[in-house]
């Protein structure tokens, strides 16, 4: 069987390679005498923006814009959505900083899609992004929003329950930007920051909401009004809602706002005097399908919250840092701040119901959300403020997001057609761009007819093809857009 599978391996590698026989003149040899020149016209590394286009195109991007974005200022060397697509674009392409803006301002593909005959130069978007007032960050968010619904609808995802991952993270400052606090910053300790918070969909991958936050550490009534704003825009999308959150999160308000939308939660309990102290009395039982050494289910309500709620905690022996000998006795432990002597604890508060081993196999999936903020950070270049302007890099940070929910977008219609959530694989946009958008491609214009000529070596035909072909076919019916795809995503 071993050798039917290779052989069948080897005849494929055979079909897709080509091979060339030794001392066979090659039609196009390149060497140190080969001559260049720059009369290529119409060339572009970027044909991968083509499916980018097309989905904003047929999804009604340019109405969207006209309708929630609200700008006073009216630009005179292009539209506000010609000034919106084109930054969103170059993000999607890898400049986040208007500056780079300059290294694609006569690309063929990105003058093509925003129809105009070059860019303007940096100074101009600074201008048009300077005119944004803050609230342009909410509206962007709301834009996102109902962008979201139309894909889920033209891509047919009709989930059964959501998961929503909702965390914050720290971005350091290396300038005089307004908001920079002085905070939590583990690495860079003393270094002013920003932390922002947003909620991540863990079944797409999407961004669903979020804003930049100064250095502060968000408060309750804060956390609350994120929540309500995530939950208030998902909770049509799926029968069951169901939330994940660190420590920082835990606080009554957020409880409150949970329970108001009927979403099912479990998040990381911070161990306060009282909490020990109710650790150090509850039973504890052996707990063989988790890494604790014990495990505990039981009813507390901490101080300030209206009722009890149900809370587990895993129990692990602490392990001692130096082992005493005969010359040199251990130094006596100094515990750490409502820490036991023997024990370390990991508590959780949820309104889940299940074993303990499954709550908590549940909660660990939350991890995956950590690799999503790392994606934002170093490929869709949400650590870029770079501005003075605090309300200046808020609408900047929209704008980043936007940018990398178009690659989890196009991956809902690039999909196989029984895929499901559990087996939806995530491509990160960095991978994406060297996959799909960095493309290299000819445009050309004949009889009034214009198109683009690809490589006859590239290796996805049959992907690229199949995406534009549902692409093409997304159509508004009554007010719905309809499935492209027959089999739903659940």
């Amino acid at each position: 069987m071993q050798n039917i599978h290779q052989l069948n391996s080897d005849t494929r590698h055979k079909q897709t390679t080509p091979t060339v026989e030794p001392g066979t003149k090659l039609e196009y040899e390149i060497g140190p005498s080969t001559t260049f020149d720059f009369a290529g016209q119409n060339l572009t590394p970027y044909g991968g923006l083509l499916p980018v286009a097309t989905m904003l195109d047929k999804l009604g991007f340019r109405e969207l814009v006209a309708q929630y974005l609200r700008v006073r200022r009216i630009p005179r060397a292009m539209s506000t959505y010609q000034f919106v697509l084109a930054m969103v674009l170059g993000m999607y392409i890898g400049f986040a900083r208007l500056s780079q803006l300059r290294f694609v301002a006569l690309d063929p593909m990105l003058r093509g899609i925003v129809k105009i005959a070059g860019l303007p130069p940096q100074c101009t978007f600074w201008r048009f992004l300077a005119s944004w007032h803050g609230s342009v960050s909410q509206q962007l968010v709301h834009l996102q929003e109902q962008m979201r619904k139309r894909v889920w609808a033209a891509a047919h995802a009709r989930f059964q329950q959501i998961t929503l991952d909702t965390d914050t993270t720290v971005h350091t400052l290396y300038g005089n930007q307004m908001g920079g606090r002085v905070s939590y910053a583990p690495q860079k300790k003393g270094a002013r920051s920003y932390q922002p918070i947003f909620t991540f969909l863990a079944e797409t991958r999407e961004y669903l909401a979020g804003e930049l936050r100064n250095g502060d550490r968000p408060s309750g009534p804060q956390i609350a009004a994120h929540l309500r704003r995530v939950l208030s825009g998902v909770q049509d999308g799926a029968r069951e809602l169901r939330a994940r959150a660190d420590s920082g999160f835990y606080c009554w308000h957020a409880v409150q706002v949970y329970q108001e939308y009927d979403c099912r939660f479990i998040m990381v309990a911070r161990k306060t005097a009282r909490l020990v102290g109710m650790l150090k009395t509850v039973e504890w039982k052996p707990s063989p399908q988790t890494d604790a050494d014990a495990e505990s289910d039981f009813q507390y309500q901490p101080e300030g919250w209206e009722k009890p709620f149900r809370f587990v905690a895993l129990r692990f022996p602490k392990p001692r840092k130096n082992q005493p000998s005969r010359n040199h006795p251990a130094p006596p432990d100094q515990y750490q701040l409502f820490e036991t002597a023997a024990y370390l604890y990991r508590v959780f508060v949820t309104n889940l119901e299940g074993p303990v081993y499954r709550l908590v196999r549940f909660y660990n999936g939350r991890c995956a959300s950590e690799n999503l903020i790392k994606e934002a950070n170093n490929d869709a270049g949400m650590t870029t403020h770079p501005y003075y302007r605090f309300d200046m890099n808020q609408n900047h940070f929209q704008l980043v997001m936007l940018a990398y929910n178009l690659n989890c977008w196009l991956a809902l219609f690039h999909r196989h057609d029984h895929a499901g959530t559990a087996s939806l694989r995530h491509t990160t946009l960095a991978t994406a761009r060297l996959r799909f958008l960095f493309v290299a491609a000819r445009l050309w214009r004949h009889a009034g007819r214009v198109g683009i000529s690809y490589s006859d070596q590239y290796e996805d035909q049959t992907g690229l093809t199949q995406l534009m072909q549902r692409l093409r076919r997304i159509r508004l019916r009554d007010g719905i857009f309809a499935p492209v795809i027959a089999h739903a995503l659940t």
